[in-house]
């Protein structure tokens, strides 16, 4: 399974997401690859360098806009590939979206980012018609409690009929102090509630495989469409 983390607008938390999923599926005995998606940052291969244990999964850079025709031979000798993509770089987007099995969508709770998840989800449409089946799911990340758009957030995102992940990520220092080391958040504190959320979030994108056409009707159920 390939997995696309792909957000064309920065800073909503591509590469945490990325990194801390791997995490967690490695952990669990899956053979996982991180790809590092991004000519510039390069934030996923800066995480692994930063690190001073053994890494549980490989990590390489594959930024360039034939990424979908060059990863599937590499990706096949592992159970689970992540794609950590590139923001404001269509073309490696559209190449991210056309490699994966699945999109996971990082969104941060504000009007500006909804707004701009338009950009992101005309990739996903524009590889649905060479990949009927392609899933795609958005992410909340980043969320703040307690706020009116940190609750409204997905009735917000509901109108890309796309399904939004039940588990929220909150804003937590951990996710900084453990990715400034090189570690996800599970090793760095393993009883930190961000430790769980991601964990959660991890199961929820695996179940997604199998329950998508349930989410899709939850959305057009939201929306008060027919599904389909």
């Amino acid at each position: 399974m390939i997995i696309g983390i792909i957000n064309q607008k920065g800073g909503v938390g591509k590469t945490s997401v990325s990194t801390n999923v791997a995490h967690v599926y490695a952990s669990q005995g899956a053979r996982v690859l991180l790809v590092d998606a991004d000519p510039q940052s390069k934030s996923a291969t800066r995480w692994s360098s930063a690190r001073e244990i053994e890494q549980l999964f490989p990590v390489i850079g594959m930024a360039k806009p034939t990424l979908h025709k060059d990863l599937p031979a590499v990706a096949k000798n592992y159970d689970i590939t992540i794609i950590d993509g590139a923001p404001q770089l269509a073309e490696i987007g559209r190449s991210v979206v056309l490699a994966s099995d699945m999109v996971v969508i990082p969104v941060q709770p504000s009007p500006y980012d909804v707004w701009s998840a338009a950009d992101t989800v005309a990739l996903v449409n524009e590889a649905r018609v060479f990949k009927e089946n392609l899933k795609a799911v958005f992410a909340v990340n980043r969320k703040i409690p307690n706020t009116v758009i940190g609750r409204e957030v997905t009735e917000a995102l509901a109108q890309y009929e796309i399904p939004t992940l039940k588990t929220h990520i909150v804003s937590r220092v951990a996710f900084s102090e453990s990715a400034a080391e090189g570690l996800a958040v599970e090793e760095y504190e393993p009883n930190n509630p961000a430790a769980e959320e991601i964990r959660n979030l991890a199961a929820e994108i695996r179940r997604a495989g199998d329950d998508y056409e349930a989410m899709l009707a939850d959305v057009a159920t939201a929306l008060g469409t027919p599904n389909g």
